[in-house]
């Protein structure tokens, strides 16, 4: 979702996966350093799943039993279940082309050459191929406000580089908020990974939208300072 003058104000970047990808290909960077055994037969939840590559790469490598992509953007959405539909069927996590969706938002229906040359172009062959339709499901929805009730618990749940646009758009009360729903979701023995985000990099997207100042300014809790990898487990 964009402001009037164009920013995404909630971190819903389209082929935010080519900023995280060098030029050479390779797969997304963060599924080189997850363990197989934070996923592996376990039932997951992705929040903030973006397009949906990430999602949909920990089920072809990782083998878990289910894994849940949730978004506020519906246009991600939409294009994270055409790219469900695709790597089912080509079991490759590159796009086949430059223009990989065809939606009423015109800003989904097509990604620069140059950024689709730098998302994950391996095919994924090499790890067996699970049915993804059985495993990989994505909906869109504000996790902060929604008031969806949830069918089950994870075993592991994922917060991926959101962090901080959920504190610049709902403040204190929304960061609270994600960290009470997310434990309230987590099995005894789950596992939440999350990727923080320093904050410099807070000051730097707080004039993406002239409401965000207006927020910030009432920030008292800080975001986890980036000192090393912390486990969270119920």
């Amino acid at each position: 979702r964009k402001n009037k003058g164009g920013a995404f104000i909630y971190g819903n970047y389209r082929n935010y996966y080519g900023y995280r990808i060098d030029r050479n290909g390779g797969e997304d960077p963060r599924l080189e350093i997850f363990k197989k055994e934070w996923f592996a037969g376990k039932d997951c939840l992705d929040i903030g799943c973006n397009q949906g590559l990430v999602t949909i790469g920990i089920a072809m490598k990782f083998e878990c039993q289910s894994i849940l992509g949730v978004d506020i953007d519906k246009g991600l959405i939409d294009l994270a279940n055409w790219n469900l539909r695709r790597i089912s069927r080509t079991g490759n996590m590159a796009p086949e082309s430059a223009k990989v969706h065809n939606s009423s938002d015109s800003t989904t229906k097509s990604c620069p050459e140059e950024v689709v040359s730098e998302m994950p172009n391996g095919n994924i062959s090499k790890y067996e191929q699970p049915d993804l339709f059985e495993i990989v499901s994505f909906r869109s929805e504000n996790f902060v406000q929604s008031k969806h009730k949830y069918a089950e618990q994870y075993d592991t749940i994922m917060c991926l580089s959101v962090t901080k646009w959920i504190h610049l758009n709902w403040g204190d009360d929304g960061i609270i908020t994600l960290f009470v729903k997310i434990w309230s979701l987590l099995r005894p023995g789950g596992i939440f990974i999350m990727e923080p985000q320093p904050w410099t990099s807070y000051r730097k997207n707080r004039l993406v939208s002239e409401s965000l100042p207006k927020k910030t300014s009432n920030i008292s809790v800080y975001t986890l300072r980036n000192s090393g990898r912390y486990f969270w487990t119920r």
